[in-house]
C-alpha cells in the first residue's frame, strides 16, 4: 500500500516554541567507573552532592545523595546519561527529575579533553566544543509545580569541573 502525499496543499508544521522553565547547577564529587565492558562500552556513576535550581516558577535545592548520573561511555565517543535525583522546592516539594540525553565532542578529540579535564585536571574545555541535550520528565505530587508532568522541556547543558549546568525549557 503507497500513500500519495500532495505536498503542494500542505500546510507548513507549526515551528516549536520555547519558553525558559528552571536551571540546574549540580556538584559531584564521587565518581565510579567501569572501564572496559565486553561490549566496547564503559559505564560511569557520579552521584549528587550538592545542587540548586532557580527560575521564574521554581527556587530549591537538589537533595544531596538523592540519586546521580549512570552514563554510558559507548564506543563510537558518545556519551549516553541517564540521570535521577530529587529536588526540593523552597515550599518542601519533593520532585523527581529523570534526565537522559547525549554528551559528545564536535572535534575527534573533544571527549578525551573533557575526560582528562574532570578525571585528571586538565585544562577546561569551551561548551562550544561539545554538544550537551537533555531530555528530562518529572513526577511530582498535585499541586502548585504539577505543571511539571503536563509539558515537555529540552534541556542545553555546560560541563563543569565539579558538576553541570542545565537551563531547561518548556516547549511550548
Amino acid at each position: 500500500m503507497s500513500i500519495d502525499w500532495d505536498l503542494e496543499n500542505v500546510e507548513p508544521p507549526e515551528l516549536p516554541r520555547f519558553e525558559f522553565a528552571f536551571e540546574v547547577r549540580l556538584r559531584f564529587t564521587r565518581v565510579q567507573n567501569i572501564a572496559q565492558m565486553p561490549s566496547g562500552a564503559g559505564r560511569g556513576a557520579v552521584y549528587v552532592d550538592s545542587g540548586e535550581f532557580r527560575g521564574p516558577k521554581l527556587r530549591g535545592r537538589a537533595v544531596p545523595n538523592s540519586g546521580g548520573d549512570y552514563a554510558l561511555f559507548r564506543p563510537d565517543g558518545v556519551l549516553a546519561f541517564d540521570a535521577r535525583y530529587m529536588l526540593e522546592e523552597d515550599d518542601g516539594t519533593l520532585i523527581l527529575l529523570h534526565n537522559r540525553g547525549y554528551l559528545w565532542g564536535r572535534k575527534p578529540d573533544t571527549m578525551e579533553r573533557i575526560r582528562d579535564w574532570i578525571f585528571r585536571g586538565g585544562k577546561p574545555v569551551s561548551r562550544e566544543e561539545y554538544y550537551l541535550r537533555a531530555v528530562p520528565t518529572f513526577e511530582v505530587t498535585t499541586g502548585p509545580h504539577d505543571w511539571l508532568m503536563r509539558h515537555a522541556f529540552i534541556g542545553i547543558g555546560e560541563r563543569r569541573e565539579d558538576g553541570n549546568l542545565i537551563r531547561y525549557y518548556t516547549v511550548l
